[in-house]
């Protein structure tokens, strides 16, 4: 048995050796206008330092071929433990980092990282780091013309060597960056046959060269890798873009469905931290007037400081990025020690990464939208594209809804300034006719209590309102010698002075907005038994706004002083009122008037007399 198993090993020893002994073929062009003499010399100078520091396989003692033989059976069960991983994952980020971790651990080697292509800056960026001391290359970016893991993106592939820092390729700046002194590294490009890489693995190691046989390997667990990261990938990148459009539609429907800035910001800062995958955002809107930022809405902070955040023109991050109408970001705040100390809300919170974005409607500053993160961001152009977008969104609410409250203050000055007109001419009629004086604004305030009463809308009573106040508009046409009359006038003159609601209804009808108005102007002389002018209408023919005034008109007529005989006190009054009822009046307008206090009305007459 035992000799079997020697003569076993020692053909196992023969097969490895006749196995690694075969040479990869290089590729013919690189992408950046690299030979193939290029990668075959960086592949020989490889080979050759390999060579220097690994025995024969053929001058191995059988406990070292078994040994070698332990060795590929964990990097078989490496992979095949990767393969079944990959299966079940539907992540980018998760398999870039299964993929690393299980390259690392079957190498038992130190450090590495996964570089992914960014085609907008033209760099590798580091999307995923296994470092157990220093995750500062997180998010570092390095251009795909320098250094060997640039050499390896550009010509699809695979670099090894133990002697990385005499190499004419090799860019200091990560070891530089992170402190960590690199000898021994391994580099495969990211890629499937006959397609272009997405991007790199670079493996690092300080405790042994690294083999032909451990590139083998690394190669072997990125072949498998890749095909799963793209499907990954493009998956990733469809959902995303069906979560980005849904997002903006929750955000159109917020901004067309409620005219409450508050209430769209609050749904926009919730959609910018869910897609954006950010900690905390915050939207403060510019204030022309006093050339400051000042505080909207806000997500995902621990404490209510920024609430009272106002910033002049210029002053702080955001400051500067409304000045200057440019995105302003900072990858690590820790660092920028004069914005912490200006803002110490922001040292307590822990934030990691800054965006600062405008936010800019129709050429004009509204506000500026501000991200933060608690860890390392590795934003891709796509995020960025996004972020603006979700930046001109915000901007467009804000602008609509500086719009209506624009309309809206129009709209109350031009109402304002209807009724101020309105109150004008009944002032004018006043004026006129001395003796009731102060009638129109009693018999207005009497007549809303009324309707109001009787159940009557808030649309309604604008027009009530108005009516009322230009009830004897009419009278305007009537000569001095009739209206001033002291005495009781003649038939003839009753003729002239019954045609004030037909004037009323001559002047109002011709604007529109005093239209809906017309109806106690024209009909308050109407009455209940069909008696009244100018048509002689009846009962519920009459409009009920009419019908409350005539209750409303008669009693200040009857309670006031005229010329021709004192005001009636309130009993008398009140008597007359209640036996019109059903003949002059409504009686369900005079029920409801039974139950109205006239105190205040009564006193008003009290101080005339």
């Amino acid at each position: 048995m035992a000799q079997n198993r020697k003569q076993d090993s020692s053909k196992i020893s023969v097969r490895l050796s006749e196995q690694e002994k075969v040479s990869k073929p290089d590729s013919s062009v690189f992408a950046r206008g690299e030979t193939a003499d290029s990668s075959t010399e960086t592949r020989k100078s490889s080979l050759s330092s390999e060579s220097e520091s690994t025995p024969a396989t053929g001058d191995m003692t059988p406990a070292e071929v078994l040994e070698q033989l332990s060795i590929r059976e964990r990097q078989i069960s490496a992979i095949q433990q990767l393969t079944k991983s990959l299966a079940s994952c539907t992540s980018f980020e998760e398999m870039m980092r299964q993929t690393l971790e299980s390259g690392i651990d079957v190498l038992n080697a130190d450090v590495g990282s996964v570089q992914i292509y960014d085609a907008q800056t033209d760099c590798l960026i580091f999307r995923h780091v296994h470092d157990p001391h220093d995750q500062s290359l997180l998010g570092f970016s390095v251009p795909v013309s320098k250094g060997i893991d640039g050499r390896v993106f550009c010509s699809g592939v695979s670099d090894l060597t133990n002697r990385v820092r005499e190499r004419a390729d090799w860019n200091p700046e990560v070891d530089d960056h992170t402190g960590y002194e690199t000898d021994s590294m391994l580099t495969v490009p990211l890629k499937q046959r006959y397609s272009e890489p997405i991007g790199v693995i670079q493996i690092l190691n300080g405790k042994r060269p690294f083999t032909q046989s451990d590139l083998e390997v690394l190669e072997v667990l990125c072949a498998q890798a890749t095909q799963a990261m793209i499907n990954a990938q493009l998956h990733e990148e469809a959902q995303r873009r069906l979560d980005h459009l849904q997002a903006l539609r929750s955000i159109d429907v917020a901004i067309t469905s409620s005219l409450d800035l508050k209430v769209t910001l609050d749904v926009f800062v919730e959609q910018v931290i869910a897609q954006l995958h950010l900690d905390a955002v915050d939207v403060l809107l510019f204030n022309p007037h006093m050339l400051t930022l000042e505080y909207a809405a806000s997500r995902g902070f621990r404490s209510d400081a920024l609430q009272h955040t106002q910033l002049r023109l210029g002053e702080g991050l955001a400051g500067r990025a409304a000045l200057e109408r440019r995105i302003i970001s900072v990858s690590n705040l820790s660092d920028d020690v004069n914005e912490l100390q200006r803002s110490p809300h922001l040292r307590d919170e822990g934030f990691v990464v800054y965006y600062a974005v405008p936010l800019i409607a129709k050429g004009q500053v509204k506000g500026v939208l501000e991200a933060f993160h608690r860890s390392p961001l590795v934003p891709g152009a796509e995020w960025l594209t996004f972020l603006e977008t979700l930046a001109g969104q915000a901007a467009i609410a804000i602008d609509n809804a500086a719009l209506f409250d624009d309309l809206q203050r129009s709209n109350m000055e031009l109402a304002l300034a209807y009724d101020t007109t309105i109150e004008g001419w009944s002032c004018a009629l006043d004026l006129r006719d001395k003796e009731t004086e102060g009638h129109t604004i009693r018999v207005t305030e009497l007549t809303l209590r009324l309707a109001r009463a009787m159940g009557i809308g808030q649309d309604e009573m604008v027009h009530i309102r108005r009516g009322a106040l230009l009830h004897d508009i009419g009278k305007m046409g009537i000569p001095d010698a009739i209206l001033l009359k002291p005495g009781p006038l003649t038939p003839e003159e009753w003729i002239i002075m019954r045609k004030h609601p037909v004037y009323a209804l001559d002047l109002l009808s011709r604007i529109p907005y005093l239209r809906p108005a017309l109806d106690i102007p024209y009909y308050h002389h109407e009455k209940w038994d069909g008696s009244g002018y100018p048509i002689g209408l009846k009962s519920e023919q009459i409009p009920l706004s009419s019908r409350i005034f005539a209750v409303a008109d008669v009693w200040d007529a009857l309670r006031s002083d005229r010329p021709y005989r004192p005001g009636w006190s309130e009993e008398k009054a009140r008597e007359y009122i209640l036996s019109e009822a059903g003949k002059h009046f409504d009686p369900n307008v005079v029920r409801v008037f039974k139950t109205i206090d006239l105190e205040h009305l009564n006193k008003s007459y009290n101080s005339e007399s």
